[in-house]
């Protein structure tokens, strides 16, 4: 961890408005699709209507006559040309003993497609409906294969198989723990509580949609790629290296503003590739853009995860041991964490807050013919969390101890502090019964009962929910890089290779450096999004600000650090005489001083320039509590969140105001994913939820008011900040706390766990059947 002088100013925990909704929200955003046209060539993308097949043959020629036309690919083409395929993390073992494997992921299928949607060929013409008519004109054979889309059906034997080297469709498997001793602790136990559950599927939803654009420079030939990434540097990198097999100085990756990441854009996507290869061939500029069905039958999408978590406690409500088994569906093809998401991510996590002595983790990753599954808000994290959480308040409900007691009896306590949890993850900070505490008097816990009371007067049943939830943040890089440049026009211009995609760094980043030089914020200048300017690991798993803000604060010091060696020179003096404030250098004790943009103009380029890197130690471990109250209408079905309450552990707040909206909106996806959301898929693998009729967003009335509260009492150890994650909290503890409340407000028919998404006919048919039992009793 970089050690930064004690005198140093990273952020005033001040809630500062957003920066950049002046333009964002007055249309003056740099959004792809804004780019103008310039005589750019379409790519369209023609779709593989099965799950499953052979390619028998492909017919191009009447697509190739199509007025406008230019080029149309196919997958032979590509094999033809050497191009690669996109990698991913082969780092895992079968559950024979032998090295995973997967099928290689094309551009464009070749000789076989295993999911519905799966790209086949490429039309390139002068307009987008050109392209999009030609692509109707190719002709294709297929023979089609028996299809396979559920994860725990595909590990059955006699079941296809989406890759001939997997027989069996399992990519890889991982164990933690000692079972034959958590069986001997269930042996033994006074009382044992299981649930088969699940983290459905689910469709990323960003408000702008994938698009691309690449062109290759005519002075320097170099490929130009225009691309929504929140990693530009691993993108330049995999496409130049892996897929086009050329020096990646020759290719650079520019980001504008994007719509909404939520780590769906972390990967190099088969029409990323396209458009590059085709831009190359053609040598002019290719363009393509997604509609909205494109991301649900071709983007990633999230979680997938079927377990069975069984505790076993023992009379005070103390859990002995933890046995999870879990299958992650990966789909038919690996994103580059496809499978690290099911096997490490969520095993991360998986014991909580909790101090279990004993646990038993079987996971394997599964593949299926459907589309890729990649990161989505917490990645791993918010299927973990569930699986521990759903399970205390369902031992808690059995053993008849109110939720937040047993809570009480198994945390972490302080003194445990830093604590290594049972697969070898080190906890550095957290205040867990402090969170639940304050938490409980901020909902209102005592006050309950009479609202449940209220409710059950209109007819409704009303119900509580309970999360302590953790989060592990860093994405495994611990460093980052930066520029800091101050110029001779008087402005201070920072280069990073973090990415903004909404969660505003633009306005964190610029206060962090205002307050660390003494510089106004209106001439600070944040540019992100070029790997000719910095080519870091980007933003993934809430790491901007803890991984990446180090390397600002870090930045900052070595920017003043040079401009004293700059002042000592033309000041003649010692550099130990130097003192820096508010852009100014000054001798001590004498009236000689020189500013600092002063040096700049004599510097090379007319900038004084520093080129540094962050470390931290580690990851971060955000956690809270978080309380909601649900009412049902149990002759519709209809569950409705009336009540949620947050105190959120994040360490420092540069900006609270921007950490708490990142709460929110977690929260909101994590409503959706408990209530509404949910990928279907018909038996031969074709999508049945391709649209927003079929998959269903919560909208602004069915979210509450969210009450957060952002807890300062333990700072992070791991990085000069004390700052922790903010941005994927609200999805991992808001799940299991809605999940947590419907099942508290069905308790009083004996039913005990439904699967999510707690839909109104899911919930409506599982009072209707609970009333049928009792009344045939």
């Amino acid at each position: 961890m970089n050690i930064l002088p004690g005198n140093m100013r990273f952020g005033a925990g001040q809630p500062v408005k957003r920066l950049e909704d002046q333009r964002l929200l007055t249309g003056k955003g740099q959004f792809i699709d804004d780019k103008p046209e310039d005589g750019a060539l379409w790519l369209h993308v023609l779709r593989s209507p099965h799950a499953h097949a052979k390619i028998i043959s492909i017919d191009v020629e009447s697509a190739k006559a199509q007025p406008g036309v230019e080029a149309v690919y196919t997958g032979a083409d590509l094999v033809a040309d050497d191009i690669g395929t996109i990698p991913t993390l082969s780092v895992f073992m079968r559950p024979d003993g032998k090295a995973m494997t997967v099928p290689p992921r094309r551009l464009l299928a070749h000789e076989v497609v295993r999911y519905a949607g799966e790209p086949v060929a490429a039309v390139v013409a002068r307009s987008r409906v050109e392209a999009q008519t030609a692509a109707e004109a190719i002709s294709i054979e297929y023979e089609i294969l028996p299809a396979v889309v559920d994860p725990i059906e595909a590990t059955r034997p006699g079941a296809p198989a989406v890759w001939a080297e997997a027989p069996d469709n399992i990519v890889a498997a991982m164990s933690y723990g000692d079972a034959a001793a958590v069986e001997a602790a269930f042996a033994k136990a006074a009382h044992l509580v299981s649930l088969d559950l699940v983290s459905q599927r689910l469709v990323p939803s960003a408000m702008e949609p994938r698009s691309t654009i690449a062109e290759v420079e005519k002075k320097t030939g170099r490929l130009i790629l225009h691309v929504q990434s929140q990693t530009p540097g691993s993108t330049r990198d995999v496409l130049a290296e892996a897929v086009l097999k050329r020096p990646k100085e020759s290719v650079r990756v520019l980001v504008g503003d994007i719509g909404g990441g939520f780590g769906q854009k972390t990967n190099l996507y088969p029409e990323d590739g396209m458009v590059a290869y085709a831009a190359i061939k053609l040598n002019r500029k290719v363009r393509w853009r997604g509609d909205r069905t494109d991301e649900f039958v071709g983007g990633t999408h999230g979680r997938d995860l079927t377990s069975t978590g069984e505790f076993a406690l023992d009379a005070k409500g103390r859990v002995l041991a933890y046995r999870v088994r879990s299958v992650g569906g990966t789909g038919a093809y690996l994103t580059g964490a496809g499978s690290i998401i099911p096997l490490v991510l969520g095993p991360f996590v998986q014991s909580g807050v909790y101090d279990l002595p004993l646990v038993h983790y079987e996971v394997k990753a599964v593949m299926t013919n459907t589309a890729p599954v990649g990161a989505y808000r917490g990645a791993g994290r918010p299927e973990g969390v569930f699986i521990v959480e759903r399970l205390m308040d369902a031992a808690a409900r059995q053993m008849g101890m109110d939720p937040r007691t047993i809570r009480k009896v198994n945390y972490i306590k302080p003194a445990q502090l830093p604590y290594t949890n049972p697969v070898g993850q080190v906890y550095d900070s957290g205040a867990f019964a402090h969170m639940l505490e304050r938490a409980s008097k901020l909902a209102d816990w005592d006050g309950f009962a009479a609202r449940k009371r209220a409710a059950k007067k209109k007819g409704l049943l009303y119900g509580r929910g309970l999360t302590s939830y953790i989060e592990w943040t860093g994405g495994r890089a611990h460093t980052e890089k930066v520029s800091l440049h101050a110029t001779a026009e008087g402005r201070i211009v920072l280069h990073s290779g973090t990415m903004a995609m909404g969660q505003g760094l633009q306005t964190t980043y610029t206060q962090m450096v205002s307050e660390s030089l003494g510089i106004p914020m209106d001439k600070i200048e944040i540019v992100q999004g070029d790997t000719d300017l910095a080519t870091g690991f980007g933003s993934v798993g809430s790491r901007s600000l803890f991984v990446g803000g180090t390397a600002l604060a870090v930045s900052a010091n070595d920017l003043i650090a040079k401009a004293r060696e700059k002042a000592a020179n033309a000041l003649e003096a010692s550099v130990e005489d130097i003192e820096y404030h508010d852009g100014m250098l000054s001798v001590v004790g004498t009236d000689r001083r020189i500013g600092l943009f002063e040096i700049a103009k004599n510097e090379p380029g007319a900038r004084l320039s520093v080129d540094s890197e962050g470390e931290v130690d580690g990851p971060s471990w955000p956690n809270g509590t978080h309380i909601c109250e649900i009412e049902i209408d149990p002759e519709t079905g209809v569950s409705r969140v009336v009540r949620y309450t947050t105190v959120d552990d994040v360490g420092i707040a540069v900006n609270p105001m921007l950490v708490t909206g990142q709460v929110h909106g977690g929260v909101a996806q994590g409503i959706g994913q408990a209530l509404y959301e949910g990928v279907a898929y018909d038996p031969e693998g074709q999508l049945l939820t391709a649209s927003y009729q079929d998959y269903c967003l919560p909208r602004a009335d069915d979210i509450p008011l969210i009450e957060v509260t952002l807890d300062e009492s333990a700072p992070c150890r791991t990085n000069p900040l004390g700052a922790k994650g903010c941005g994927e909290s609200g999805a991992i503890g808001g799940p299991p706390c809605i999940a947590n409340g419907v099942m508290d407000a069905l308790g009083e028919f004996g039913i005990k766990t439904l699967h999510t998404p707690l839909t109104p006919m899911k919930v409506w048919q599982a009072i209707r059947d609970a009333k049928a039992a009792a009344a045939a009793t």
